[in-house]
């Protein structure tokens, strides 16, 4: 037998045993928005029309972690432009008391690339 074959069969056992136990996938609601916003500068002149999303949602599947996503799609904010966005997809799994690790994968108008992050979220 290979050590593909045993690892395969060692991970449908756990996850024949977890599905036993309880649902495979579990999906928790946490926040779920969407917002319109009117745009103004600090002199009151107008600076466009926002429309944001954002969502959070925990998922436990084998082990429990968090996935954020926020959304903003602009309508004459920025100079020149006649609409730009910025979206961020992010996983969140949680290491010790109040710690979690952080991936987040942003894409917007504002960059010429997209964004990876790593890091380190302290929630109080």
């Amino acid at each position: 037998m290979t050590r593909f074959a045993l690892a395969a069969i060692v991970a449908a056992l756990i996850v024949g045993t977890a599905a036993a136990q309880k649902k495979l996938v579990f999906i928790e609601p946490i926040v779920n928005e969407i917002s319109l916003y009117h745009n103004f500068l600090d002199d009151g002149d107008r600076a466009g029309q926002t429309l944001q999303i954002i969502s959070i949602n925990a998922i436990d599947l084998l082990t429990g972690f968090q996935v954020e996503f926020t959304a903003d799609f602009n309508r004459k904010l920025t100079p020149g432009k006649a609409s730009d966005f910025y979206l961020e997809l992010g996983v969140v799994k949680a290491v010790v008391s109040k710690f979690s690790v952080n991936y987040q994968r942003i894409h917007g108008t504002f960059i010429d690339s997209p964004i990876n992050q790593i890091g380190l979220r302290y929630s109080f």
